[in-house]
Order: C-alpha cells, then sequence, then structure tokens
C-alpha cells in the first residue's frame, strides 16, 4: 500500500485541471513536499499562492516545458538537487488539438508526441534511479480512453495514448521484478470538465468525468497500489468490445449506438495556445501583432 504522507510528490502540468486538483489532495494527505512542474508561469504563480493561502507551505514551482528533453533533464537536475529523490510521480501534462489528421501542421504532430508520449518518458527516466535505489516508489501515467478506441479528431492524441499505455504497462512489468514496493498505476479516464476538452460531449453510457470525484478515484488507487484506474466504469467495456466484435461491428456499435465517433465534433477546448510553451505563445503574440 502506497502512502502519500511525508511523501516527496512532483507532478506534471501541476498548474492546472487535475494536475492542480492532485496536488492539493496529496498536501492534505500530508505529503512532505509538493514539486510542480508547468509550463504556465501565471497559472504556477496563481497555484503557488492559493496553496500557501491554505497553509501549504512546502511546494516549489518549476517553470518547465516537457516537450524538450534539455529542459527536462536540467529542471530535474534541480529538483534532485533542491528538494531530493522523488517518491510519487505523477506524469499528467498533456495536449490535445482536436482536428482531423490532414488539418494538422507538423508542429502539432511534433509537440503532441513530444509532450505526451516522450515528456512522459523523459521525466520518469530522470526519476526513476531514485526510486530503485531507495526500493520504493510510485509512478502515476495519466494516459486516457482515447488509448482504447480510434476517434475522428483525435488521431494522433489517441497515438499518443496509446503509446503511453503500452510503454506504462510494460514499465510496470519491469518494476514489478526489480522490486515489490516499485509501482505504476496507469489511469485511462474519459472526458474530464477541466476545460481541455471543451465542446466535446460525451458518449452513450460515459459521462463528462467531475474533476474532483476522478482525483478522489486516482488518489485512491494510489493507495491501494491498483495497476490500472478506468474511469467512468463503463471504459471497462472498451477493450471487451474491441476484442470480441470485427472492426466493422465495432464501428457500428462505438460511432453509431453510443456515439464515440462523433464526441469531437463540436471540440473547442482551452483557448488556442494556452497549453504551449511561452517562448511560442510569445511568438503567437508577435506575429498577431504583425498581421
Amino acid at each position: 500500500m502506497t502512502k502519500i504522507k511525508d511523501k516527496n510528490i512532483l507532478i506534471t502540468g501541476g498548474a492546472n485541471g487535475i494536475g492542480k486538483i492532485l496536488g492539493e489532495k496529496c498536501l492534505k494527505e500530508g505529503a512532505s513536499h509538493l514539486v510542480i512542474w508547468d509550463i504556465n508561469q501565471e497559472n504556477l504563480t496563481k497555484t503557488v499562492d492559493e496553496f500557501k493561502q491554505k497553509g501549504f507551505g512546502n511546494v516549489s514551482p518549476y517553470i518547465v516545458d516537457v516537450s524538450v528533453t534539455k529542459d527536462i533533464e536540467t529542471q530535474a537536475a534541480k529538483v534532485l538537487s533542491e528538494v531530493g529523490n522523488i517518491d510519487i510521480l505523477f506524469n499528467n501534462a498533456g495536449v490535445v488539438v482536436g482536428k482531423q489528421f490532414y488539418e494538422h501542421t507538423a508542429r502539432d504532430i511534433d509537440k503532441t508526441m513530444q509532450i505526451n508520449v516522450m515528456g512522459v518518458m523523459h521525466v520518469t527516466r530522470l526519476f526513476l534511479p531514485g526510486m530503485i535505489e531507495t526500493g520504493a516508489g510510485h509512478i502515476i501515467n495519466i494516459a486516457s480512453a482515447a488509448g482504447l478506441t480510434p476517434n475522428p479528431k483525435m488521431s494522433v492524441y489517441a497515438a499518443s495514448k496509446w503509446a503511453v499505455l503500452g510503454w506504462s504497462e510494460s514499465l510496470r512489468i519491469e518494476l514489478e521484478r526489480t522490486g515489490p514496493d516499485l509501482h505504476v498505476t496507469t489511469v485511462t479516464p474519459s472526458y474530464i470538465n477541466t476545460g481541455m476538452f471543451d465542446g466535446a460531449k460525451a458518449p452513450l453510457i460515459t459521462p463528462i468525468l467531475d474533476a474532483d470525484d476522478v482525483t478522489n478515484q486516482i488518489i485512491s488507487a494510489i493507495k491501494s497500489n491498483e495497476i490500472l484506474l478506468r474511469a467512468p466504469s463503463s471504459v471497462n467495456l472498451l477493450p471487451i468490445l474491441r476484442g470480441i466484435l470485427p472492426t466493422r461491428i465495432f464501428d457500428f456499435v462505438g460511432g453509431t449506438l453510443f456515439g464515440i465517433y462523433d464526441t469531437m465534433a463540436d471540440f473547442i477546448g482551452r483557448p488556442k495556445g494556452e497549453a504551449l510553451p511561452e517562448k511560442d505563445n510569445k511568438a503567437s503574440k508577435t506575429e498577431k501583432a504583425k498581421a
């Protein structure tokens, strides 16, 4: 059973959405130190100030672009020097574009894969040795139900989450063979009401998830060392149906009956550029000014 009390926690994308909520809940559980990685300086400052107002002083913010390996390596070295080994790591940072594949730019594809896949792997690569050395640690990878089913306007996002699922499960088996107190929990939620998927509509029998509820489930899964957390429970049907139904039949069931393939038809998402690196936001503003 993983205990959060007195542990060093690191959350990527921890100044917004479920990352921020998870951070506060870990602090309430008695975490020794919370390290927040985020690309957005304004959100990071607000989150730290908010936590301090609530009486949580053991919070360290770091501006990190998880799409850049060198940035990850530099900031990871600082964390290990200033805070120490990380006991519980949340790979939470992620982006979604929400376009037909032919509408994607090279940058859309590269950023999605760099943040959602490569960033997750490189962050883990740098903090995992400390866990192995101490013989204990827990890695929580926030994947997605999109990694379990195809979906129009999510091709690159789905690809990134399929990759995370395969990697996360393989990592779990490796660590279980390394030591009994090394754990990996993979989370595959459907749409969550954090703003990231604004405009998306819920499929049949799969409601939009409440952020507070799903983070409670994640905290509970950590404490009980759960391997997989699929939310809501109806997501458990996806691998079963895809496994037993012919592809065209699943297309009919998923696309027509459950409405999965139409969930992104009216996708809006967060304001353009909010989840992109700060340097890219500045460039975008400059281009608009020139226009």
